[in-house]
């Protein structure tokens, strides 16, 4: 997702990109983000969720694996179309210029020069059609076809080129809404396909799951937001963050963060978890205490956002590790 910085024009044209093949390859990996691997990690938490005998069905595993490639390709095109908007609304040349040497320019080819708008744009729709085949694939050889998962499945698809790019869903208001909807929709899509059903006790846990799930990206993605206030708002980002005060923000901030405990705690007294998912989750409770302090008494933002990362991971974990407890391994 693009940081958003102030509105300087990025209408300059970019140095010539690298000829050697491995450079140009090092630049679409870039592009592609593959080192923020955050929400491929809810096939594993489906997996995980599955009973032993799904959990090895070759056709279940085929399912789970072509839909991950695909939403690899889904991103790539999502995240190289957001780049796109970032470079010419001038909000990268902001974050990862100079003046901001704790951003790392290599994680950003237009503004590195390593490659043209006219390159980053056909990447974004190869990747994005790649995708749509992919997905299509995993429908064909899934043991179910919810109505449900398909109508998910194609809203996501649809709106994942609209999110800085298009209709720029993020530049209207639904940037928070959209991140944490995202992992939702990437957790259930796949759960639906292979299980075919969200009814029952099981179901609603693994409902919560991508609950906590989706949090997860939100729970950074809002720390960058706090760090990008100006820049938003120079180039009409309303976020949170941009749209209300630093003590509204913080409010909104650890609203979202009780929101992710609740969900946690609330789970057992509603007889969907086991009693001691609570105590299973308790690192993520702790590192997410730990992660407020350090954004918003501290005022240390950007480590704040790095450490999101790892409590989300953290989560994965926990949730991987529960997931086969309760299904006996």
């Amino acid at each position: 997702m693009t940081d958003a910085a102030t509105g300087i024009s990025a209408r300059t044209e970019p140095a010539r990109p690298p000829s050697r093949p491995l450079a140009a390859v090092g630049a679409y990996a870039h592009l592609a983000k593959l080192d923020v691997f955050d929400y491929y990690l809810s096939l594993l938490v489906v997996w995980a969720a599955l009973a032993p005998a799904i959990r090895l069905d070759p056709r279940s595993l085929a399912t789970l694996v072509v839909f991950g490639v695909g939403e690899v390709s889904v991103m790539a095109g999502l995240v190289a179309l957001d780049d796109l908007t970032g470079f010419r609304d001038g909000s990268d040349i902001a974050n990862y210029g100079p003046d901001a040497p704790a951003r790392r320019l290599i994680r950003k080819p237009l503004v590195a020069g390593t490659l043209t708008e006219a390159q980053v744009i056909r990447f974004g729709w190869i990747t994005t059609l790649a995708g749509a085949g992919l997905w299509t694939a995993a429908f064909l050889i899934a043991p179910h076809r919810p109505v449900w998962v398909i109508v998910v499945a194609a809203l996501t698809f649809v709106t994942s080129p609209q999110y800085s790019y298009g209709v720029k869903l993020s530049y209207h208001g639904f940037q928070e809404a959209y991140i944490a909807a995202l992992g939702w929709a990437l957790l259930l899509i796949p759960y639906g396909l292979v299980h075919g059903s969200v009814h029952g006790k099981a179901d609603s846990f693994i409902i919560v799951q991508a609950f906590v799930f989706g949090l997860g990206p939100l729970l950074f993605g809002v720390y960058s937001n706090t760090n990008d206030i100006d820049g938003d708002r120079g180039v009409g980002r309303p976020t949170v963050a941009a749209l209300t005060t630093p003590r509204g923000n913080a409010v909104f901030v650890a609203a979202v963060s009780t929101m992710e405990l609740l969900a946690i705690v609330g789970a057992p007294v509603a007889g969907i978890a086991p009693w001691w998912f609570p105590l299973a989750m308790a690192p993520t409770i702790v590192l997410r205490a730990v992660q407020y302090d350090l954004g918003f008494r501290r005022h240390d933002i950007l480590r704040a956002r790095k450490l999101g990362f790892w409590v989300h991971r953290v989560t994965v974990a926990l949730l991987i590790l529960v997931n086969l407890i309760m299904a006996g391994v």
